[in-house]
C-alpha cells in the first residue's frame, strides 16, 4: 500500500486529477515532472522525477530533508537540529529527518519553457502521515476551512510589480562564491519615471512578450502587463481566483518569471527596493473580498449607503465593514507576513510614495493601507491591501488576512472613519522595520490563537535569525560615515 493510500491523503477529485495528469504525461511524452512545494519564504523547492517512474514515486511520496523548512533566506538552518529532541516544538525535525512531499494533482501544468517537463505543487507530511504544521500551503487551506465554516469563500486578485533587467554578468566564476553569492550585474531595459508609458513599454516589450506568452501557456489567469513607474519596472495583473487559486498563481508566476527571464538573458527580481539610483519600490497589491457560498454573491457589496460620507458603510456591507476593521486592527502583526524581508521596509515611511505608513483606510485612495473599492450594488466591491511586498509568501500573507478579517467579523470591529490625507492623519503607524513587525506578530494574541503558538514562534525565530545576521555586518554607510571621520 502506498503512502497516499495508507494515510488517505487524496480525495476522489484528486484521484481523478491524478489519472488525468498521468494521461498528460503520456500524451505529451514528458521526460520529467518537477514536484515542488512552497517553503516558508514562498520559494519553490522539490525534486525532478523521471516520467517513467512518476506514477510509483508520487503515490509513495517524495522524501526530502526536513531542514529545508528550517532555513532562513541565505539557506542557513535557524534551529539546532542535531542537539537532541526538544529543540523545536515539532520533534519530527530532529536529526534533519525527512519529510514527505505529496503532489496535489489538480495543480499539474506543462512547463512551456522547459522541454517535455511538467510541474505539480505538493504538500508536506511527516513520515507518520501527519501534515507538517509549517507547510504554508496547508496553513492557508486551514484558514479557508475556517472561513468556509462561516459560509464564505475567499476571493483574491493580485497586482504584482517587479524589476526586469538585462543580465550583464551572472557572477558565476570560481571567485564569485559566497553564502549567499554576489548579486548579478545588470543593466536597465528602460529608464526614467514614466507610468504606463507606451514608449517605455515598447522598450521592454521583447522581454515582456516572452514572459507573457509563457505565462499564458501555463494557463495562469493573466489580465494585463504594464510599464510601471520606475526605471525597468513593470506590473502584472491577474484575474481574481477563489480559495487557494490566487496564492498558487502567485507562487507559480513568481518562480516562472525568474526561470524564463534567466533563460533569455534577463534578470527578474521581486526584491522590493533594489540598490540602484532613482529606484522605485515594488509593491504587491492584494485585492480581496468574500463570496457567499449559498448564493455566490459578493458579501462585501452594500445594498444601500449607510452612515455619514466618511464611514465605511457608504461603500461596503456590514460584512465588508467589519472585515476591514479586522485588517486594520491587526495590520502591524500582519506586516511580518505581508512584508517579510528587511529590504521591504525601505518602501515604507516615504511621503506620498504610494506605499502606506499607517493603519488607515480610504475610499479609492492609493496612499492608504486599505483602499476601499465599491458602492451600493457594485458586484466588484473589495478591499485592496497595499502593504505587501512582491516577495511575500502568498499562503501566509492571505492566511493572515483571513484570520484578521474573521476576528473583525466575530467582534464586529469598527474600522473608524476613512481619510483623504493618509500621510497626515493620526493613526497607528505600520512597523518601520522587520524587527518591529516580528515583535508585533509575537505579541498578537489573535494570530497566535488562529495560526498556532508553534507556527508563530517558528516563523519569528527564522526571521530573527535573518535580522541577527544583518545586524552583525558592517554596512557601507557605516564605513563611509565613520572610517575616516574618527
Amino acid at each position: 500500500m502506498s503512502f497516499i493510500e495508507r494515510h488517505a491523503l487524496w480525495n476522489d477529485a484528486q484521484e481523478r486529477a491524478f489519472a488525468g495528469m498521468m494521461g498528460a504525461v503520456e500524451e505529451h511524452e514528458l521526460e520529467t515532472v518537477r514536484v515542488a512545494f512552497a517553503d516558508q519564504h514562498g520559494l519553490l523547492r522539490g525534486k525532478t522525477i523521471v516520467a517513467q517512474g512518476a506514477l510509483d514515486a508520487m503515490r509513495r511520496g517524495i522524501r526530502i530533508p526536513g531542514t529545508i523548512l528550517l532555513k532562513d533566506t541565505s539557506n542557513r538552518t535557524a534551529f539546532p537540529v542535531f542537539e537532541g529532541r526538544g529543540t523545536l516544538a515539532w520533534q519530527q525535525f530532529a536529526g534533519a529527518a525527512d519529510v514527505v512531499l505529496v503532489p496535489d494533482p489538480g495543480t499539474f501544468r506543462l512547463l512551456p519553457w522547459a522541454e517535455r517537463t511538467g510541474w505539480v505543487l505538493c504538500n508536506a507530511y511527516f513520515a507518520d502521515g501527519r501534515p507538517v504544521p509549517c507547510d504554508t500551503r496547508a496553513v492557508l487551506r486551514r484558514a479557508l476551512e475556517r472561513l468556509g465554516e462561516r459560509g464564505f469563500d475567499y476571493v483574491a486578485g493580485i497586482e504584482v510589480e517587479l524589476h526586469l533587467f538585462r543580465l550583464v554578468n551572472a557572477r558565476q566564476s570560481l571567485s564569485d562564491t559566497g553564502w549567499p553569492p554576489p548579486a548579478p550585474e545588470v543593466e536597465l531595459l528602460s529608464n526614467g519615471y514614466q507610468l504606463l508609458s507606451e514608449q517605455r513599454f515598447d522598450r521592454m516589450a521583447p522581454a515582456l512578450d516572452v514572459l507573457r506568452r509563457n505565462i499564458l501557456a501555463m494557463q495562469l489567469p493573466l489580465r494585463s502587463v504594464e510599464a510601471e513607474f520606475g526605471p525597468s519596472q513593470c506590473e502584472f495583473v491577474f484575474d481574481p481566483g477563489v480559495g487557494i487559486e490566487a496564492a498558487d498563481t502567485m507562487i507559480l508566476f513568481r518562480n516562472a518569471v525568474k526561470q524564463i527571464a534567466r533563460r533569455h538573458g534577463y534578470h527578474a527580481t521581486f526584491m522590493c527596493r533594489p540598490r540602484m539610483p532613482d529606484v522605485m519600490s515594488s509593491g504587491w497589491h492584494l485585492h480581496q473580498s468574500l463570496r457567499q457560498r449559498r448564493s455566490g454573491e459578493n458579501a462585501f457589496t452594500a445594498v444601500e449607503r449607510r452612515g455619514s460620507p466618511e464611514e465605511a458603510g457608504q461603500h461596503l456591507s456590514a460584512t465588508g465593514v467589519h472585515f476591514l476593521g479586522g485588517l486594520l486592527a491587526h495590520a502591524a502583526a500582519c506586516a511580518a507576513f505581508a512584508t517579510p524581508t528587511i529590504n521591504g521596509y525601505r518602501r515604507y515611511h516615504r511621503a506620498n510614495s504610494l506605499a502606506p505608513d499607517r493603519a488607515v483606510w480610504g475610499a479609492d485612495n492609493r496612499g492608504a493601507l486599505i483602499r476601499v473599492i465599491g458602492g451600493p450594488g457594485e458586484p466588484g466591491a473589495r478591499l485592496e491591501n497595499r502593504m505587501g511586498e512582491p516577495s511575500a509568501n502568498p499562503y501566509l500573507y492571505m492566511a493572515s488576512q483571513i484570520y484578521a478579517g474573521l476576528d473583525g467579523l466575530e467582534r464586529s470591529i469598527d474600522p473608524g472613519p476613512g481619510c483623504d490625507a493618509p500621510y497626515r492623519v493620526q493613526a497607528e503607524p505600520l512597523p518601520a522595520s522587520l524587527e518591529q513587525a516580528v515583535r508585533a506578530l509575537r505579541q498578537s494574541a489573535t494570530l497566535r490563537a488562529a495560526l498556532g503558538e508553534e507556527l508563530i514562534d517558528y516563523y519569528a525565530r527564522i526571521k530573527e535569525f535573518e535580522i541577527a545576521r544583518f545586524n552583525a555586518e558592517v554596512s557601507e554607510w557605516e564605513q563611509r560615515e565613520y572610517f575616516d571621520l574618527y
